[in-house]
């Protein structure tokens, strides 16, 4: 099978024990994650070849988040080397009404000094059947945006998949440019495009009519539909435009499900509730990766696709760290319904 390849940032990942907030810590929990990181993880679980890309410090902090891709069985032959540090955020878990907090710590590392030019994309995409990228990337610096355009031009020249997570993030664009100068040109090079009512409003000026996402529980998923429908106007490439839908009952309670539309037909995924929440980081991660398998292993059947990331990204907020550390049997259990938890022995 062809490779799958994901671009971006790896990150460390500091967070207080359990629900401390910052001010009580006394230590923090390492975790090695990014979004395209992660996406790659679930990918490499799910027994699918994949190949992470990015730019990391020459020390040894840089080599502990190599080593992490490694142990997760992805494939890192095509990671430079070079900038002053690896980029930090600071995670504060929130609880029932308490929000989670985070705090990024990422100027001048690896990737947000990464210039157009130094990846050679028709090597690394070379056997490659996908190229998956995210909002997060053209957001760190100039360089990163510049070396982002340049693996989507190279990926529709050799008639590669391109997908995106849209993953709008207010604290990263500070490099002078806003998203909508950046992320449009990016986005016309994509035949999927993932994202949730926030990002398409953010980026793009598009939101779903008639939703109110500060009501919590309200999540019609018919209403979504004009979301998808105004992304593939304004991105005629896109061939299939998918909406998470989470419903915010409380930090540690959450809805979730999400939409598919391939430009004729809405395909809704069945609604989970998810009420005790270990880590929701990453949840839109494990989505994209359930979707890229889904729509790979179940060529045609998009509902099944769908189906497969929810149910993946719904495991996942019952896992501890960026990553969805799960396989494909144990997310084609829970599409079963098989929402039991028993002990499997």
């Amino acid at each position: 099978m062809k490779k799958i390849v994901t671009f971006g940032e790896v990150m460390l990942r500091l967070a207080p024990p359990g629900y401390q907030r910052f001010s009580q810590a006394n230590s923090f929990d390492v975790i090695y994650g990014g979004g395209e990181s992660n996406v790659a993880v679930s990918l490499a679980n799910y027994g699918l070849p994949v190949e992470f890309v990015t730019r990391l410090p020459n020390n040894d902090l840089g080599e502990c988040a190599l080593m992490e891709m490694r142990k997760r069985n992805v494939g890192t032959s095509h990671v430079l080397r070079g900038g002053e540090r690896l980029g930090i955020y600071f995670l504060e878990m929130g609880a029932v009404a308490r929000g989670s907090k985070v705090v990024y710590d990422r100027a001048h590392s690896g990737m947000a000094s990464i210039e157009a030019g130094m990846i050679d994309w028709d090597v690394v995409l070379k056997d490659a059947q996908w190229f998956h990228w995210t909002g997060i990337t053209p957001a760190i610096s100039q360089g990163a945006a510049d070396a982002t355009r340049e693996a989507i031009a190279a990926a529709n020249r050799l008639g590669i998949t391109v997908s995106t997570d849209l993953n709008y993030r207010k604290n990263l664009w500070k490099y002078g440019k806003k998203s909508s100068e950046v992320m449009p040109e990016l986005v016309a090079g994509c035949d999927i495009i993932l994202g949730n009512e926030e990002d398409a409003e953010k980026h793009f000026d598009i939101h779903p009519e008639g939703v109110d996402v500060t009501k919590g529980d309200t999540m019609d998923a018919a209403a979504y539909i004009s979301v998808c429908q105004q992304l593939m106007k304004r991105f005629p490439r896109c061939k299939k435009a998918i909406t998470t839908l989470r419903g915010s009952i409380s930090a540690s309670h959450n809805s979730w499900t999400g939409v598919l539309y391939d430009g004729k037909t809405l395909y809704e995924a069945p609604t989970f509730q998810i009420t005790h929440i270990v880590d929701r980081v990453g949840g839109g991660d494990s989505f994209m990766g359930g979707l890229i398998y889904g729509l790979i292993s179940y060529a045609g059947d998009d509902q099944r696709a769908l189906n497969f990331a929810v149910a993946a990204s719904c495991l996942k907020h019952t896992i501890y760290g960026d990553a969805n550390l799960v396989n494909v049997s144990e997310v084609e259990k829970l599409m079963t319904g098989d929402a039991s938890g028993r002990v499997s022995r």
